[in-house]
């Protein structure tokens, strides 16, 4: 039975993984960290699995993942976990940069500590690209324009670094935006399709949003994922971008979400400049050829089909929240 680690467990991609890989009889071990409050509501539909198991620890504590990476000695690793949202970065540079980037570099020095044949997965991001005008694939300039940019920029590298160093079955996968119903309620696309839900129910008017002209390549996670995986399944370690390839911008979501529950965007939207970057990204759209050609892997899911999946969800959910079923 193979052996899998996750960082990020609790998040939107390390729960789809999660499922994805105990669909494949793999042994789950998820990294979780301590506080207060649990959060894991992600994963809750699979704490009854025997198979899974979840350890305290965190990428800032680099005695911790030596620890758990000797104890659970995984066949596969995915460091999914991270500060992961942009805006927040540039508020918390000092402790993205230590999450993500040298939280990266600890977790490589773990592996390579330990001596252990496994493979590991970076999650690198599109954010990494920046400026670099569109469409973006594995040999287009980086050029990061936020903490979390620079900070993923710097994880890439040192997971390049350790396979070429180490001989280390490092890989890192370029992902461009994806979502799902399962994405933080922080997030520009979760907070449209939540609020699309609460206005057509009539207990909110508006929303109020940043940048409405900012592009992305928006993709369903679930598939992501699923690419994840099978770049841990090659013969040679490498780095992919998956995309859909086609580029909406943000007043395009909110048409497409609003407008599924029969409602007109423009009566609710709100700008807000507290939601703008210092620095924006103006286009994101990534070229995912590579990956077709090399692990068969193909995005289905396109912007407007994501955004009613998204809208629906959050409807059930609000409406069980109202009513109780």
């Amino acid at each position: 039975m193979k052996r899998a680690f996750i960082t990020g467990i609790t998040g939107q991609d390390g729960s789809y993984l999660a499922e994805l890989l105990l669909d494949k009889g793999y042994e789950v071990h998820g990294l979780v960290r301590r506080s207060s409050m649990l959060n894991r509501g992600r994963i809750d539909h699979l704490k009854d699995n025997p198979r899974l198991s979840l350890h305290y620890g965190d990428l800032t504590d680099g005695v911790s993942l030596v620890n758990l990476v000797r104890m659970i000695e995984p066949h596969e690793i995915y460091n999914l976990g991270a500060q992961s949202h942009v805006k927040v970065s540039f508020e918390m540079p000092d402790h993205t940069a230590s999450t993500n980037a040298i939280g990266t570099l600890r977790l490589l020095e773990a592996v390579r500590a330990a001596g252990l044949e496994c493979r590991f997965y970076q999650a690198s991001t599109s954010e990494m690209f920046g400026l670099t005008p569109p469409p973006q694939d594995e040999l287009s300039v980086f050029h990061p324009r936020s903490p979390y940019g620079a900070s993923k920029l710097q994880a890439h590298w040192v997971t390049v670094n350790y396979r070429e160093a180490y001989n280390l079955f490092a890989v890192s996968g370029i992902l461009f935006n994806h979502e799902s119903p399962r994405r933080g309620e922080n997030f520009v696309t979760r907070k449209i399709t939540k609020a699309v839900a609460a206005i057509e129910a009539g207990i909110a008017e508006h929303v109020e949003l940043g940048n409405l002209e900012a592009v992305r390549d928006w993709g369903f996670a679930p598939e992501y994922v699923e690419g994840m995986w099978r770049m841990l399944q090659t013969d040679e370690p490498d780095d992919y971008v998956l995309a859909t390839g086609v580029g909406y911008t943000v007043r395009d979501f909110c048409e497409a979400a609003f407008s599924h529950a029969g409602l007109d965007w423009a009566d609710h939207v709100k700008h807000n400049d507290a939601f703008e970057r210092p620095s924006e990204v103006d286009a994101l759209i990534g070229n995912a050829t590579k990956a077709r050609e090399a692990l068969g892997w193909t995005a289905s899911v396109r912007t407007p089909e994501l955004a009613r999946i998204m809208v629906d969800s959050d409807r059930e959910d609000l409406n069980r929240l109202l009513h109780g079923r």
